[in-house]
């Protein structure tokens, strides 16, 4: 008789808009509980996956709090502090230790298996000491560990995306790593023999290059819906940018103490602007996601709360400023997989009139297309900016799943 096959256990931490997640609900596993800090994201992932996730800070949440009889701990932990991009980027800095959160969910609901993922700079922090504390780490839990730097363009993601995923596993198994499907633009490959090419950005996002953007749906000829196809329109080499220092944190204690006195709520402020997500983040400070308004902003925000003008002259004084970055005025691949899709600034289209949209990001990180983010357009492409590619997670996952169903735990 045919065994049945048991449905795979997983608790997701660090979850954002599903990317990882959805990977692995593709191969076959059932996201029993996710976690996010992330409002906007939280309210993605529950329009298109599942109530499954709680929004809320994981330091807070006890283990207890979260489903047993756990398969398996999925998780990309923050990586700001990790970053190669963060000049800054040190052990001091408390972002780096959150994967101990992850840690203690391990520790406490022992999976079979875990898998976390990271950024590249990971690796070379602290000249390797940061990537070997965390594997000991595991390790001293009981859990066979591996760290690997996979290229997403080498499993079908129309994406040249370089992360480290670490895997671990307590049954004694060598750890399942996806074998490349699609050969890169690299010396690495003595021979593509068995490889395909690699998914070029014009054959994933090219028939969107003519749709009109839109903040809403659009419905296309053949009767498909396009979600998210909004984008930035600054592709030039300068910008106005504030003149002064301003501390955001600062500058969220003081709107918060007016609006606080004026009898506002944030709900209400958002309703006087026609916003829908936006005045959140300038009262927020907690999860490194707040904003300063703009502006026109501030001057209106003043009529209605009715503060002093101690920051007027610093909030509102702008500049003429050059780009610095290159990469923030660099124009989109056509004929090979996009660079990183970052959380911030996407790159220029071909077109050269606007930035990649927001669905166009999401393709490129391989989101199916009825997937549709809530959240104003930045918040949006921070969204897809942090996630996981989908088509990647879900090759790691395939080979977590071979080897469970191999093991008898019936």
């Amino acid at each position: 008789m045919k065994k049945n096959i048991k449905k795979f256990r997983v608790i997701s931490l660090f979850s954002g808009a599903g990317g990882m997640d959805l990977g692995f609900i593709n191969a076959g596993f059932d996201i029993v509980w996710a976690n996010d800090f992330f409002k906007e994201a939280v309210e993605s992932y529950k329009k298109n996956i599942s109530e499954n996730i709680v929004f809320g800070d994981i330091t807070k949440i006890k283990s207890s709090e979260m489903p047993d009889d756990i398969d398996l701990v999925i998780g990309g932990f923050p990586c700001q502090g990790f970053s190669v991009a963060n000049t800054k980027r040190s052990m001091k800095d408390e972002r780096n230790f959150l994967y101990k959160e992850m840690l203690r969910v391990i520790k406490d609901k022992s999976p079979k298996f875990f898998v976390a993922e990271n950024v590249k700079g990971i690796l070379s922090m602290e000249k390797g000491k940061v990537i070997e504390m965390i594997k000991k780490d595991f390790e001293s839990l009981g859990y066979k560990v591996d760290a690997r730097l996979l290229n997403a363009a080498e499993y079908g993601v129309p994406q040249a995306r370089e992360r480290v995923v670490i895997i671990g596993n307590r049954l004694g198994l060598d750890n399942p790593y996806p074998t490349p499907t699609h050969w890169v633009d690299s010396k690495k490959y003595t021979s593509k023999k068995g490889l395909k090419k690699p998914i070029t950005v014009e054959e994933t996002i090219g028939f969107l290059s003519n749709v009109r953007l839109s903040d809403f749906p659009i419905k296309l000829e053949d009767g498909k819906i396009i979600y998210n196809h909004m984008a930035a329109t600054n592709v030039y080499d300068k910008f106005w940018g504030r003149k002064y220092t301003v501390n955001q944190a600062d500058i969220c204690d003081y709107l918060k103490f007016w609006r606080d006195k004026s009898g506002y709520t944030t709900k209400k402020v958002d309703d006087h602007f026609g916003y829908k997500y936006t005045a959140g983040h300038w009262f927020r400070k907690d999860n490194h996601s707040g904003s300063i308004p703009k502006p026109s902003d501030w001057w209106e925000l003043k009529k209605i709360l009715g503060f002093d003008s101690k920051f007027d002259k610093k909030v509102t004084t702008m500049v003429e400023k050059e780009i610095k970055y290159e990469q923030s005025l660099r124009i989109t691949n056509w004929d090979r997989p996009s660079d990183t899709i970052t959380a911030t600034s996407p790159e220029i289209h071909v077109n050269k009139e606007r930035r990649l949209s927001a669905r166009e990001c999401a393709m490129l990180q391989t989101f199916p297309m009825d997937y549709e983010f809530v959240g104003s357009l930045n918040v949006v492409y921070r969204q897809i900016g942090n996630a996981v590619p989908v088509k990647l997670a879900e090759q790691i996952a395939k080979g977590i799943y071979d080897k469970l169903k191999e093991e008898d735990f019936d």
